[in-house]
């Protein structure tokens, strides 16, 4: 049997830390874990050459790529400029026909360009369904998993997630999602593995079901 260390490295979601993946646990006699952050887009930066470039930060070959929400997207970007073991989104798309119809239609309308920077700054475009009503708790959770609120980030993140152009699924590639996400609902999900009562934040509060079905997928 094949002792060789698999390397795995995991991206989080837009404008979050690595420390969403503070409670996932791979087996350390056959994984090790690396963590990419989001890095300042360069002006006008393609989601292609932004990839590239955060791919230089990948130290090892043939390593399993983890993306959760636009992070699932940006793996699946970095996978086009290097050689991966395994693929894995979660809570996120695989191609524009996965896309809710309300972000399908800001991009029709550009409308993802009059969002207030200051409004996105908080999140708060997406952490009212991520986060839940309790305005202590969602404070409390942004200030600790959320790590970039540059605007030209931001800005950038926005546009790159809604006007993202993918139409074919990349071959082979596992997709993981919860059956209560609001953020990308399930009704728009082609194929995937489901997480019953998995919300777009399942990465932080269902982490023991990827502790136990991670090490399964990566080398089944």
């Amino acid at each position: 049997m094949n002792q060789d260390i698999i390397h795995v490295y995991f991206m989080p979601g837009m404008a979050a830390s690595p420390k969403i993946f503070e409670y996932i646990e791979l087996p350390k006699s056959q994984f090790e874990s690396h963590y990419l952050e989001w890095m300042i887009p360069i002006d006008s930066e393609s989601l292609s050459n932004y990839a590239l470039r955060l791919s230089k930060k990948i130290e090892h070959e043939n390593c399993v790529l983890i993306g959760v929400s636009f992070g699932g997207v940006l793996v699946q970007e970095i996978s086009k400029h290097i050689s991966v073991k395994k693929l894995i989104i979660v809570s996120s798309v695989k191609s524009i026909s996965e896309l809710p119809k309300k972000m399908l239609i800001a991009k029709m309308t550009k409308a993802y360009k009059l969002i207030p920077v200051k409004l996105v700054s908080n999140i708060d475009l997406l952490g009212k369904y991520v986060f839940g009503n309790n305005i202590s708790k969602r404070f409390e959770l942004y200030k600790k998993y959320l790590s970039v609120n540059d605007s030209r980030y931001l800005n950038w993140a926005i546009e790159n997630m809604i006007c993202w152009n993918q139409e074919e699924i990349i071959p082979n590639i596992i997709h993981i999602h919860g059956d209560k996400d609001p953020v990308f609902p399930i009704s728009s999900i082609k194929s995937c593995i489901t997480v019953t009562n998995g919300t777009h934040i399942m990465i932080l509060n269902k982490f023991k079901w990827f502790n136990e079905n991670l090490p399964k997928l990566i080398l089944g």
